[in-house]
């Protein structure tokens, strides 16, 4: 697959099927195949209407499950008025999708076409920042635009936890918000004019149009849907004013229903105007698709500053609230103690967490801008003096540097999915988790909330924006049992009434889908229920766009087609984990205990979409350079999760388009054990899984070269260098091509005549005495530092003893595992792992350590060795290994070395594999000891991933990963790059004109040597 057509994964392949860039069919779902063929004809963008696509589109955030009819990838406003033309000709229903990270189930359609805006229609076509306006398509990801913006001091005010993936157009459809909703109010607020796609395809433009002008009356004139529309929504909101005054909520959020009270409003000038734009806001895909919007700007402030209140009682932190309102503030958060619990068990949030004080049962997170205050430590004495000198709480802390306030909102924005990854059936669902009272009457509202989880017998854990009076309250139920089921629904019925007293909004955040529809005859009222099927009707005659959501039809005779379609909704049906769920929990290789089963860490996928976040972290790499759903650890787990419950065939597991296009697209970076909140290990779910199918169908040519690569690096070192010119005889490559599927393109690594070891007896060993040493390791002699690169290993060995350190190189070791591992060879990797703890386990216990040059053997002695072995002996080794630069930093013996006058600047391409366990920063801080200036980059894995960039298949794919990284270094400030990973330093030194960069090990060396 060559670099230009990774974001085209999959091409046309006829008229009933996608093909995919590995030559897999993906042959249409019978009943759907006639209109997925007249989809193909009219529409441009891909289209897939294929089993694994109804999987893969099934699930979003929520509770809920549904499959679609198949999924269309549009390329333009004219795709999508074609898509939604043939849906209706086939009388199909539409829905439209962002990133699918919505919590209420509006992101999800049985039996519908899904338009996801994400692959193509992600543009920001227009910045004016003297209007303070953007243009933009739906697809593009908030974080984006708002990085666009920030170089004109500007940003989209809307800002949900979700908005490193979430798209604009997904927001508006939702009414999003986030935390500054106390400062700026919700998605419409900002949402001034639209390019919509209407039921009958036309696409007209909505805006602020003067009632009776002759804009309006040019418009009301014409025999078209749009006239009728502005005609109905007018009368709607004259003939329902007092409905409207007197049933919607006074708050800042209020997202269920139709905006019908934000429709017609009052100008600045004293004119009545009518803006259809307001309606779609919030209307979830319901009644129009919107393929086009400009949005209002707020500046950015230059500077905030936060401050974290600890209160030992929930209800004290909640009665501060309306206290903390009283100040200036931009933002008023809540987090509990089960937040700041789960945190500290997270790999990736207990750093975050850390700074929490004992017996802090919740706290109020405040924000303070520039734009509201001069003196942010003169506001925060202020509420100091307030909150804990007189109040109730009991600590603050204070973050003025934008780290730490990035530390304070990881947390925050980490509660949701973290929650969802609680052990045990028994999770904290969401589906009334964002009910909205005024602010003033927080602590009552919780107070009775309380008493309907008691009178049902479970708990939950609060959070969220407390200054806007939405709670994420989330009741701990197992809806794998029908009974779990039927107290969502009581507690769901009791919590409205609840809301309803306190004059609330069912949701302030998270919209209605199939969550809470079923519940807004409740809070609008007859009148006004019957106005929403009236309107619903008038922009969607035959219910066909997201039929069931926000409005539904108490049955045929209904206003509405004469149809069952839109008929009924309960929040009990098309759940993920029914009573009817069941999974097979299969017999393992590896230890999935902590994780409680392979069947339980697929399932703890909670749908969040973090995985397809691009900006920063890890995971998921290819999934950054296909732009496709099957390549999210969202997706893989959908596909696991499909496999193992029956919704696939049996055997799919084991078919060659499952194994090469779901699993062999993982590239085991291990970025998902760290990123992923709940923990979602894909990499050790692919290794079990691979190991399986080796028992049931062999294992090929190609693995078996790869899982055994230290034998062919040892033969290739010991007849150097004539082993280095055997891959240039003619045809020698395609030779290679056609018996392993090795890639012709990919520069093939050199071996060392002289071999690490070699060197290391050569020069008679270590040079410092061990009575002289500060500690003594043993030096792991992997496979590509011992026969490839020893350049990097005799760094590492003259550095320890620049350090006081006493190494040996054991030469009775076994490779590491790490290739066998990788391809899914368990009993080879278990017995590596064996003879290697047996060999080690005496020294270490005796006070050695072991030390890596290479991570990603670092790692797997770390970590998998446990998963694939059991006993003090593995203990032992396991927490005696360490990376080089990992070892020196822990125990700070590179202080020794000294600090070398301006050795320059490195730019820092950390391991995947080390940083999905949290041991990245170490090298870091001991190149910055040793004189370097260092930009750590934000990089994902660099595409090689062991074998992975050697396949032909996959060569493509690895160059586009790979080019992420080659951007992030071009764009570095840094003089070179260093990379201690040795796949990564052959990819870097694979590009054009570049040259292989050094192990930082041989940076330190260098300034060492100075």
């Amino acid at each position: 697959m060559a670099i230009e057509e990774a974001e085209q994964f999959y091409g046309p392949g006829g008229a009933d099927a996608s093909v995919d860039s590995l030559g897999h069919d993906h042959p249409d779902v019978a009943e759907y195949a006639a209109l997925a063929a007249d989809l193909r004809d009219r529409v441009r963008g891909d289209v897939r209407f294929d089993e694994y696509a109804q999987v893969l589109y099934a699930t979003d955030g929520s509770v809920y499950q549904a499959r679609p009819a198949g999924v269309v990838f549009p390329t333009s406003a004219a795709d999508v008025r074609a898509a939604v033309e043939a849906a209706y000709d086939h009388e199909v229903p539409v829905m439209p999708r962002g990133a699918g990270s919505s919590l209420g189930g509006q992101t999800v359609g049985p039996g519908c076409v899904v338009v996801d805006f994400t692959r193509h229609m992600d543009d920001i076509v227009e910045i004016d920042p003297e209007a303070q306006r953007a243009t933009v398509q739906p697809g593009v990801v908030q974080d984006h635009l708002d990085t666009t913006l920030a170089d004109h001091g500007l940003k989209f005010a809307p800002d949900p936890a979700s908005s490193n993936r979430s798209t604009v157009g997904g927001g508006i459809g939702n009414n999003s918000t986030g935390a500054h909703s106390v400062r700026y109010g919700i998605t419409d607020a900002y949402t001034e004019e639209l390019e919509v796609v209407l039921s009958d395809g036309s696409q007209i433009r909505t805006r602020e149009v003067v009632l009776d002008s002759p804009e309006y009356e040019t418009i009301v004139e014409a025999d078209t849907l749009e006239a009728r529309l502005y005609e109905t929504v007018r009368g709607l909101v004259e003939d329902h004013a007092a409905e409207i005054a007197e049933r919607y909520p006074n708050l800042k959020r209020s997202v269920s229903g139709y905006n019908l009270q934000k429709a017609v409003y009052e100008t600045d000038d004293g004119e009545t105007a009518i803006n259809l734009s307001k309606l779609f806001v919030g209307a979830e895909g319901t009644l129009g698709v919107i393929v086009e919007a400009e949005v209002s700007l707020v500046t950015k402030p230059e500077e905030t500053a936060l401050v974290l209140y600890c209160f030992d009682s929930l209800v004290d932190a909640m009665e501060a609230v309306p206290e903390a309102l009283e100040f200036d503030v931009s933002a008023v958060e809540l987090m509990d103690d089960e937040v700041f619990r789960l945190a500290a068990n997270s790999v990736e949030f207990a750093q975050y967490a850390e700074p929490i004080p004992d017996g802090t049962a919740a706290s109020l997170l405040l924000e303070y801008d520039s734009e509201l205050v001069d003196d942010f430590e003169a506001a925060v004495a202020a509420t100091n003096d307030h909150f804990v000198a007189d109040g109730a709480a009991f600590d603050a802390l204070e973050a003025y540097a934008d780290e730490d306030q990035r530390d304070l909102w990881k947390l925050r924005k980490a509660a949701i999915p973290l929650l969802m990854g609680l052990e045990g059936d028994p999770k904290p669902y969401p589906f009334i988790e964002d009910a909205t009272v005024p602010p003033e009457e927080l602590a009552e509202y919780v107070g009775q909330f309380e008493a309907v989880l008691e009178s049902h017998d479970t708990s939950a854990a609060y959070f969220a924006h407390a200054g806007s009076g939405t709670l994420h309250i989330r009741p701990i139920l197992n809806l794998k049992q029908q009974g779990g089921i039927e107290k969502m629904r009581s507690i769901s019925d009791d919590v409205t009434d609840l809301v309803l007293e306190h004059h609330g909004a069912f949701s302030g955040e998270h919209g209605d889908g199939m969550a809470r529809t079923e519940f807004n005859p409740k809070m609008y009222g007859e009148g006004l229920w019957t106005a929403f099927k009236r309107l619903k009707t008038a922009f969607d005659p035959q219910w066909l766009l997201h039929p069931g959501n926000v409005v539904y039809r108490d049955g045929p005779d209904d206003v509405g087609p004469d149809s069952e379609r839109g008929v009924g909704a309960d929040m009990r049906e098309n759940l993920r984990y029914g009573a009817d769920y069941q999974s097979v929990e299969p017999q393992t290789t590896l230890d999935f205990d902590d994780e409680g089963g392979f069947s339980h860490l697929v399932e703890l996928c909670n749908g969040c979409g973090t995985c397809r976040q691009t900006d920063s972290e890890v995971m998921c790499p290819t999934y950054r350079a296909t732009k496709e759903e099957i390549q999210t650890t969202r997706g893989r787990a959908n596909m696991l999760r499909a496999a193992i419950s029956g919704e696939l065939p049996e055997d799919e597991i084991h078919a060659d388009r499952f194994q090469e296009e779901v699993l062999d697209l993982c590239i085991g970076c291990k970025g998902c054990a760290s990123d992923c909140p709940t923990g979602v290990d894909m990499a050790k779910l692919k290794t079990e899984v691979k190991h399986q199918h080796h028992q049931e169908e062999g294992v090929s040519p190609r693995e078996r070269l790869f899982s055994n690569i230290d034998v062919l690096s040892r033969l290739g070192s010991t007849f150097a260098p004539v082993s280095n010119w055997a891959p240039r005889v003619p045809g020698a490559r395609r030779v290679m091509q056609e018996l392993f599927g090795i890639a012709p393109e990919r520069t093939l690594p050199e071996f060392a005549s002289t071999s690490l070891v070699s060197w290391f007896d050569d020069r008679g060993g270590c040079r410092l005495a061990p009575s002289d040493a500060r500690d003594q390791v043993l030096l792991f002699p992997d496979t590509f530092t011992n026969y490839i690169d020893p350049s990097a290993g005799k760094a590492a060995v003259e550095v320890l003893e620049a350090a006081g350190v006493y190494a040996e190189i054991p030469t009775d070791l076994a490779p590491s595992g790490r290739a066998a591992y990788s391809t899914g060879r368990l009993d080879l990797a278990r017995d590596r792992a064996r003879e290697n703890v047996d060999v080690l386990r005496d020294r270490v216990e005796a006070g050695w350590s072991v030390v890596f040059v290479e991570p990603s053997d670092a790692v797997v002695f770390q970590d998998e060795y446990r998963d694939v072995l059991s006993g003090p002996g593995v203990e032992a080794v396991s927490n005696s290994a360490y990376g080089v630069l990992e070892y020196l930093d822990a125990h700070r013996l590179d202080d020794a070395l000294g600090e070398a006058a301006d050795p320059g600047s490195l730019a820092y391409h950390g391991h995947c594999n080390q940083k999905a366990t949290n041991k990245d920063h170490h090298a870091v801080g001991v190149l910055r000891r040793a004189g370097y200036d260092v930009d750590p980059l934000d990089s994902t894995c660099c595409g090689m991933a062991g074998s992975f960039g050697y396949h032909d298949e996959h060569y493509g794919l690895s160059q586009a990963i790979g080019s992420l990284l080659f951007d992030q270094v071009d764009e570095s400030p840094a003089e070179r790059v260093v990379a201690p990973g040795g796949s990564c330093r052959s990819q870097l030194g694979d590009r054009d004109g570049a040259e292989k960069p050094p192990h930082p090990v041989e940076a330190v060396a260098d300034a060492v040597a100075r």
